[in-house]
C-alpha cells in the first residue's frame, strides 16, 4: 500500500463511494441538522390526500451511523427552517443540551427557508445580519438564523467540525435554483467567517435530481429508502474524501468533547 494513493490530487469528493464510512467514523458522535430529508421522510397519496412521515431510521443520517459506526443524532423534523430551529425547535427537544454535543454536525437546512422567501414571508439576507460576538444580535433572515445555529453550537462544543450542506441540482423553476445558487455561496461565505467549517457541495459533485434520478430514488416529492441510502453513502463519502485530503486538520478529533 503507498498511503499517497489516499490523497490523489485529481480525485473528485464523489468519485468514490464507500460502504463503510472510510475516514469519517473518526467522528464517534454526529448530529445532523435539517428538515424532512433529514429525517427519512416517505411522502404517499392516499385517496388524493399527500400524507407525510418523518421515518428517522430510514434516514441518510442512521444510513449513515449504521455505516460508519458512529452515533449519530436527528436534529430534524419535516417543514423545520433555520428561523424555527433557532426560536423553539432545538430548545424545545433538548437539542441545546451538553449531554447530545456531537463532536461533528451536518447542517442540511434551507429548502424551506427559500420557499419562505418566494412566499415573501421572509427576508434572505447577507452575511451584515450576523454578529459574530453575540449570536442575539443576529437580523431575523435566513443567512441570520443560519449562522445562529453554528454559533450556538460552536458555544455548546468549541471545537467540533461542521458540514455545511448545498443543494443539489434539480431543474425546479428558476426562481428557486437562483436562491439555492445563492444559499450555495452563503455557506461559503460562512466557511471564511467560522472555523473548522467544510462544505458538502452537492450543488457541484451530487448527481442531478432530474426524472430519471427522480425515478430510481423518489417517493412523490420525498426520497425513497434507496434515495436516503444513496445520500448516505454520499455524505459518508464526502466527509471521508475531506478528512483524507486535510488529514493533519483531524488529527485531535479523539479529544473533542473529552475534556482533555
Amino acid at each position: 500500500m503507498n498511503v499517497k494513493d489516499l490523497f490523489s490530487e485529481n480525485e473528485k469528493p464523489l468519485d468514490t463511494l464507500v460502504s463503510d464510512g472510510g475516514f469519517s467514523g473518526i467522528f464517534r458522535t454526529v448530529a445532523c441538522i435539517g428538515d424532512s430529508l433529514s429525517s427519512g421522510e416517505f411522502e404517499k397519496v392516499v385517496d388524493g390526500v399527500k400524507q407525510y412521515h418523518d421515518m428517522y431510521d430510514y434516514s441518510w443520517g442512521q444510513f449513515f451511523a449504521r455505516m460508519s459506526g458512529n452515533k449519530v443524532y436527528n436534529f430534524s423534523k419535516g417543514g423545520m427552517t433555520a428561523g424555527v430551529y433557532c426560536d423553539s425547535f432545538a430548545e424545545n427537544n433538548g437539542f441545546w443540551d451538553k449531554d447530545k454535543a456531537a463532536q461533528a454536525y451536518i447542517i442540511a437546512m434551507g429548502v424551506n427557508d427559500i420557499t419562505r422567501v418566494l412566499n415573501g414571508e421572509y427576508e434572505f439576507g447577507d452575511v451584515s445580519d450576523i454578529d459574530i460576538e453575540n449570536y442575539n444580535n443576529n437580523k431575523y433572515t435566513l443567512v441570520g438564523n443560519y449562522a445562529k445555529m453554528i454559533q450556538r453550537y460552536k458555544e455548546i462544543q468549541p471545537d467540533a467540525f461542521f458540514f455545511l450542506m448545498t443543494m443539489p441540482r434539480s431543474g425546479r423553476d428558476a426562481k428557486r435554483e437562483e436562491y439555492e445558487e445563492k444559499h450555495a455561496e452563503l455557506l461559503y461565505e460562512l466557511q471564511k467567517l467560522f472555523s473548522n467549517i467544510f462544505i458538502l457541495d452537492f450543488r457541484k459533485y451530487a448527481p442531478v435530481y432530474d426524472a430519471e434520478f427522480k425515478k430510481n430514488f423518489y417517493l412523490e416529492g420525498h426520497m425513497s429508502a434507496t434515495g436516503y441510502l444513496l445520500t448516505g453513502k454520499m455524505v459518508a463519502s464526502y466527509i471521508d474524501y475531506i478528512v483524507r485530503h486535510n488529514m493533519p486538520l483531524f488529527k485531535n478529533v479523539g479529544f473533542i468533547g473529552s475534556g482533555k
